[in-house]
Parts: C-alpha cells; structure tokens; sequence
C-alpha cells in the first residue's frame, strides 16, 4: 500500500493526471476496462481526429499558444439590406418606367414660350404655340380675337414687353428648375401689371401660363384663381388645344359668361 502512495505521489509531481501501467500492480487499485483495450481498437478513433485537434493534444505545453488552443471563429456580420415596400415590389415594369420617366421629366428645366397682352381692363398672358410672336393672320392669333371679342374686349391687344422664352440660358449658373420658371414669371407678370392701369382679370392661356404664374394645373381650366400678387385670375385652354379639340369651346363659352361680369361690371 505504501509502494501505492509513492507512485502517486511521483506521478501527482510530474502532472500526469491518468496513466495506465503495463502490468498488474500489488495493491493498486481495480483499473477501468474501456483502458484495458488494445491499442489497436483505438487507432481508428485517432485517426478520425483532425490533424489540429492530433497536433495541439501532441505538442508541448509550454509551445502551445491560447489561440492554438480552440481555433479562432469569425464573427459573421449581417448587413441590414432595404426591404422594398409591398407597393415598390408589386410594381410591374410599366409603372417602374413611368416612375422614372416622371423623376427625369422633373429634373429638366420646362421649355415654354410666353407673350404678356393688354386688352382693356384685362391682361393676357398666353402661351405662343410656336415660340415666336403671334402674327396677323395666325389661326391662333385669330382664335384669339374672337375669344376677346366674345368677351367684350378690344381684339387689338397691345403687346407688353418681349416674350418670356425658357429656359433664358443654355448654359449658365443660373437655376432652369421648374421652382425657378414658377418665380420668374410671376415676378415679371407683376412687375409688368405694376406698369400698367389697375387690372380687372389676368387671363392665363395655355398649360404653362397657368402651371408657371397661376401655380395650378390642367385641371383649372375655365376656372377663376386668385394669386397671390397678381389678384383675380381666369385659366383657360392653349389656343392650339382649342384649335385642335373644338369641343372644349362649348365649356369655355359658359365659363366665359360667368367670368366676364368681372371686367364688364367691375365693383
């Protein structure tokens, strides 16, 4: 029993936690039989082990680093990505191109063509169908007459100032913007009206008199608007629209009776 203390006290000094001796032992304690098998029945399970686990259980302790210990694991990092609104995912590739299409439409300056008209107590912003100043025998210039004349105005208007072409600048620093045609033109449609005798009406003719000095759309056709600076003003059709859909003058003449109380009888 003593020569039992002493062999584990010799193998407790050398830090050998198990052992297996290779013959039976006076007095030793009964030993495990999973230990007891050959070592042949155990060459498989070493193999099967990976040459780091093999490499790291051989190597020295005081040659084995804490990071050989347990291989290093990468963190893997999840990027959040946008998730697409059940609308935007739904959308067909269509209304994906028209989405677009609008966007790019946005981002260009407007091109458009204004002259600004006196016609007795009413002003007359219209817009040129062709870019240039309306002549004499223009079909579009003659619309015009007849709709001054159905309205009980002089069919002569007198031209203020020159055309409003935009953009002003092919090039240049300055803004071409929608924003900026919508400032731009209601500055210079006051500062024209400020020259003249009071006005009764500002006519707005055509899509981007009403869009760029009535700040309004298509759907202000024939209707009365009140803008801030410029008072009471009447949206109608371009001239050339009129020209071309003869229909919409039925709707103009009625609106046309409602609204020519305003400069024939002004309070």
């Amino acid at each position: 029993m003593i020569a039992e203390l002493r062999r584990r006290a010799y193998l407790s000094a050398m830090q050998v936690a198990s052992w297996l001796p290779r013959v039976e032992l006076p007095f030793a304690a009964p030993s495990r039989p999973e230990l007891l098998q050959p070592l042949a029945q155990l060459e498989p399970e070493v193999r099967s082990t990976p040459p780091a686990t093999v490499r790291v259980a051989n190597a020295e302790p005081a040659l084995v680093s804490p990071a050989a210990e347990a291989p290093a694991v990468r963190a893997k990092i999840e990027v959040p990505r946008p998730v697409a609104s059940p609308r935007k995912a739904n959308r067909s590739p269509v209304e994906a191109s028209d989405e677009a299409g609008a966007k790019a439409a946005a981002a260009m300056p407007p091109r458009f063509a204004l002259q600004l008209l006196r016609a007795g107590a009413c002003a007359v912003l219209v817009e040129l169908p062709t870019g240039e100043p309306l002549q004499g025998r223009d079909p579009a210039y003659l619309l015009l007459k007849d709709l001054l004349r159905a309205a009980g105005l002089p069919d002569s208007p007198q031209l203020i100032g020159e055309p409003v072409r935009w953009p002003l600048l092919a090039r240049g620093q300055i803004e071409q913007g929608p924003d900026a045609a919508l400032e731009f033109v209601q500055s210079f449609v006051g500062a024209r009206l400020e020259e003249q005798a009071p006005c009764s009406c500002l006519w707005l003719i055509g899509l981007p008199a009403i869009r760029f000095a009535g700040e309004a759309e298509a759907d202000a056709y024939n209707r009365e608007l009140q803008i801030e600076g410029l008072g009471a003003a009447w949206a109608l059709p371009g001239l050339e629209l009129l020209m071309d859909e003869p229909e919409r003058k039925r709707e103009l003449w009625h609106a046309m009776r409602r609204v020519r109380q305003r400069w024939l009888n002004p309070a």
